[in-house]
């Protein structure tokens, strides 16, 4: 790899950082070893190509163009630390997986999947929807940049702006948690 295209990747990672959290080759593996999958097996459950798959952990493409994607990538996170700290065992997260195959990736915020213990959909989902249609908007500088102008006279709504369009996931978390009445 040339110059050129290493710093063509570490951008796109650098992107991937800023839209997702993190690279997409690092969010793609944890799914991997969480969840028991191959790339192709990972592949198909996105509804992504392996190719395609394979330039977005590479860093050769930077973003995943379809949100019905971007919300299974999310509902595969969510199951993966399930997986992961041993609430939901391999039987589920294979059954899981199948309905997030089969799933358009429609807003958490309306949909039927919910906590079995408060028939609610669960805090950090609803954090990541709602860091998702941000990031889907604008990069994380260009949403700083927003924050900083509106911060003389409208605080809270930077504070928002900042949290959850480019801080991280526990951080908007416990924003979200702190302000529920």
């Amino acid at each position: 790899m040339d110059a050129t295209q290493q710093d063509a990747t570490a951008r796109a990672r650098e992107l991937q950082r800023s839209w997702y959290g993190e690279p997409l080759g690092a969010l793609f593996r944890r799914l991997i070893d969480d969840l028991g999958l191959n790339q192709a097996r990972l592949a198909a459950v996105l509804g992504l190509s392996a190719p395609m798959l394979s330039q977005l952990m590479s860093g050769q493409r930077a973003k995943i163009g379809n949100p019905a994607v971007v919300q299974r990538v999310q509902a595969l996170q969510e199951l993966s630390s399930q997986a992961a700290d041993g609430r939901v065992s391999a039987a589920e997260a294979a059954e899981r997986m199948e309905e997030i195959k089969k799933s358009a990736g429609g807003s958490v915020l309306n949909s039927t999947q919910t906590t079995a213990s408060t028939g609610a959909p669960t805090v950090r989902r609803v954090v990541r929807e709602i860091q998702s249609l941000l990031r889907s908007v604008a990069a994380a500088g260009d949403i700083i940049d927003a924050a900083d102008a509106l911060a003389p006279t409208h605080p809270e709504l930077a504070e928002f702006l900042r949290v959850y369009g480019a801080g991280r996931t526990a951080e908007a978390v416990a924003h979200y948690e702190a302000h529920q009445s």
